[in-house]
């Protein structure tokens, strides 16, 4: 079991689960015999870590590592469950969401594979797949890779859904080493050869510069590079109205589908990526919910993932976690949409040309081999720098169809560490956007009045794009 793998494994706590929750949603209702075939053909054939179990060393030195489970049954990983069927819209999403809210808290019984899936009729005149993975198994893209392999184009062809190879637009780092290096020293050894080469490989290019243009940029990359280990060690997240102590219990909710081409327009205005305008969008509707809780809005940090493996090659069997982690600041204090919008575009810009992902690759390597009381110290000096995770996930621009039935949506949550209170995953579909929130339900009870924010932020900013450079910057205080 690679470094990183273990570092998820570990990390489960009764207020944070290390669990992935991902949903596909169906026009109709498909022919579930055939949907468990493809579970078997398109995953478990595949990615043998679906039916394996972790298996702890035995003494404190040694490794974890990843055993067939002997009574393997795929029939135990599967729940079946019908909801009322009584409303359409907003109504069959309030059943479905109060459905996963349910699960949330379940851990998982480590003595079987750490995954299972939810064939759920009902859902309007739809159904979804509601599935539970363990982040141990792998990260966030592969999954989605993984999950979403279950789909075909219009013309039956098999595939997955990632599209173009950037969560957050932050350039994909090289693979220095193989996935799920099972020796302690190689897994660690894999994380610091990647922040080399990555230094390297800036070093580089300074080289193919002029003199005096070189010495200027190798004194900006030392520069950010120690800035960038100031902030890892001095970033702190201000107290505000989404922070505090979290509990055990979630809550989930979802965007409607967000039209691209209104976000893109907006995003031209300042030069900015679609990432830029979305991340931009979170920010204003953090903005609005600290003003509306009564407290003055401030600055709050993020943890976004990056992806190290490629995307335009096949994953491997042991699938396994390759992804480091930066720190965003989101401008969730400044009051105007174009300025947060020219604010977050400046902060990922920083952040592109910042050798911050290589490092905390890096350090996640490392963090996994420590033991596990200074292993969760650790991994809380950093978490609780943040309010949570903030992923973005491309998918492709057409329908796809699971089992002969069109897919309607994806959505997905990934899960907290430490202090993490409140996470946003956004996830492009069919030429539309949706974005998940996942909230603590002891800190931040009303999501819904986050998501209210957050539909109102996008809206505003479709305005701003359709006006053009002359459009209004303010929003309006609610009364």
């Amino acid at each position: 079991m690679g470094s990183a793998d273990v570092l998820w494994l570990t990390m489960d706590r009764p207020t944070n689960l290390m669990v992935i929750v991902s949903v596909v949603m169906l026009e109709s209702v498909p022919d579930w015999d055939r949907v468990l075939g493809l579970l078997r053909t398109r995953i478990l054939e595949p990615y043998p870590v679906f039916s394996q179990r972790p298996r702890r060393p035995r003494h404190t030195v040694g490794l974890y590592r990843w055993e067939d489970d002997p009574d393997f049954d795929l029939e135990r990983h599967v729940v079946r469950t019908t909801l009322s069927r009584k409303g359409t819209g907003a109504e069959a999403d309030a059943e479905l969401q109060a459905y996963i809210e349910e699960q949330l808290p379940r851990p998982f019984d480590q003595t079987r594979p750490l995954w299972e899936v939810h064939l759920v009729d009902g859902h309007g005149t739809g159904a979804a797949l509601v599935f539970r993975i363990h982040h141990a198994l792998a990260d966030g893209i592969a999954l989605t890779r993984v999950l979403l392999g279950l789909t075909e184009d219009a013309d039956g062809v098999p595939g997955d859904l990632v599209g173009p190879p950037a969560t957050t637009d932050l350039p994909t780092l090289p693979v220095t080493g193989p996935l799920g290096e099972s020796a302690s020293t190689g897994a660690v050894a894999s994380g610091l050869r990647l922040a080399r080469a990555t230094t390297r490989s800036a070093w580089d290019r300074l080289r193919s510069k002029g003199a005096r243009a070189a010495v200027t940029d190798a004194a900006i990359l030392t520069l950010r590079t120690g800035q960038v280990v100031s902030d890892l060690l001095l970033t702190t997240n201000p107290a505000s109205a989404v922070g505090g102590v979290p509990g055990q219990r979630k809550r989930v909710v979802w965007t409607q589908p967000l039209p691209l081409p209104g976000l893109k327009q907006v995003g031209r205005l300042v030069g900015a990526t679609l990432n830029d305008v979305l991340m931009s969008a979170v920010a204003g509707a953090l903005h609005v919910y600290q003003d509306e809780h009564g407290r003055d809005p401030v600055d709050l940090v993020t943890m976004v993932p990056v992806n190290v493996r490629p995307l335009d090659e096949p994953l491997p069997r042991e699938l396994g976690n390759r992804f480091a982690l930066v720190f965003l600041r989101f401008p969730s204090r400044d009051a105007t949409p174009l300025g947060r919008l020219a604010l977050s575009k400046a902060r990922m810009d920083w952040l592109k040309a910042s050798p911050e992902a290589a490092l905390t690759f890096a350090l996640i390597s490392v963090i996994g081999r420590f033991p596990a009381a200074i292993e969760r110290r650790v991994v809380d000096f950093f978490a609780n720098k943040a309010i949570g995770v903030t992923t973005n996930v491309a998918g492709p621009r057409e329908v796809r169809h699971l089992a002969g039935v069109p897919v309607t949506g994806v959505l997905g949550w990934v899960p907290g560490s430490g202090r993490h209170t409140l996470g946003f995953c956004i996830v492009t579909y069919d030429d539309a956007v949706r974005i998940g929130i996942m909230a603590d339900e002891s800190v931040v009870p009303d999501p819904e009045a986050l998501l209210v924010a957050l539909e109102d932020e996008v809206a505003l900013l479709v305005r701003i794009g359709a006006a053009g450079p002359t459009a209004p910057r303010r929003r309006p205080r609610r009364s």
